[in-house]
């Protein structure tokens, strides 16, 4: 992979040269404006998201409020396996970051001495998108949606090459997917528990909410009550 940094012909370092020159001509404001988003807000927006996401699915209720919470667990705990995953990986691929070999790049934000592919924050932020998509897919296609902002934001940043987001963002579908079965098994015994406890099941199910096995009223609908029926029949 470091060979591909070479090649100023290579089309990842034209693209990388495409986007970070956005950055030479931006204003000040808005650079510093990107790094924060590229550095932390999106992060921080993740974190929210799936705090939102929880909320929905437990107002929501219904048969499936237990998998659809679990699922929501399951998105922060995928990005925390990518990103661990995406350790050794690095330490394999040992890929220094654009601004080793181009040094005319605008370069964002200091202190990155690591090594570039594949992208933490691009693995990060995919894969709680991803694992948010399983529980509620508006609030995934969101997250989706800001994970490819962030992607962005990195190469604007100068911090990474356009492939090095491409791969987070493949690591963390991968992880939120295929481990998506088993967390799901494992994760939904739990929070079916958490809903039937007394103190804890409005985490699980906001109170009111229409419980599995419940007889459902459709609006509009009269339904027939035993006292209402003709006795005489």
């Amino acid at each position: 992979m470091a060979g591909l940094a070479e090649s100023g012909s290579n089309p990842d370092v034209n693209l990388l040269y495409d986007i970070n020159g956005l950055a030479k001509k931006a204003p000040q404001w808005f650079d510093r404006g990107v790094e924060f988003v590229g550095e932390y807000g999106l992060l921080i927006a993740m974190v929210l998201l799936a705090a939102a996401c929880w909320w929905a699915v437990r107002r929501r209720g219904g048969e499936d409020a237990a998998s659809s919470v679990a699922a929501v667990i399951w998105a922060p705990l995928a990005a925390a396996i990518a990103v661990l995953v995406n350790v050794p990986i690095r330490g394999f691929v040992q890929r220094p970051r654009p601004f080793v070999d181009h040094q005319d790049l605008d370069v964002l934000v200091s202190g990155k001495n690591d090594y570039s592919f594949v992208s933490d924050h691009a693995t990060l932020t995919m894969a709680v998108a991803v694992g948010l998509f399983v529980a509620h897919r508006k609030f995934g296609l969101i997250g989706i949606g800001l994970a490819l902002v962030e992607g962005f934001c990195r190469v604007y940043m100068g911090v990474h090459y356009p492939t090095d987001v491409i791969g987070g963002f493949a690591l963390g579908t991968a992880v939120a997917l295929l481990l998506s079965p088993l967390a799901m098994l494992l994760l939904t015994p739990l929070t079916k528990a958490v809903e039937g406890s007394a103190r804890v099941g409005g985490l699980i199910r906001a109170r009111g909410g229409a419980l599995a096995g419940e007889e459902a009223v459709i609006s509009g609908v009269q339904v027939e009550r035993p006292e209402d029926r003709d006795l005489a029949a």
